[in-house]
């Protein structure tokens, strides 16, 4: 796989939880960080996802947004 998108985090799939339309994949990506990513249950399906397995979260975003604690 070649994909442009240059934050590719390598990690390993510790949760899945399955919805109707849509599951939220947790990715331990190590030292104590987890990414979590809502996709379709037709990419899960796709994608093969299992727990125990490896993936990478890639991060392509076009804005970042800045918050502070009041």
């Amino acid at each position: 796989m070649r994909i442009s998108a240059r934050n590719q985090l390598k990690g390993t799939i510790i949760e899945i939880n399955e919805g109707t339309v849509n599951g939220i994949v947790k990715i331990d990506i190590g030292g104590g960080n987890v990414i979590s990513s809502t996709i379709s249950m037709n990419a899960v399906k796709e994608l093969r996802l299992a727990v125990g397995g490896t993936a990478y979260a890639v991060i392509k975003a076009t804005s970042v947004m800045v918050a502070i604690d009041d």
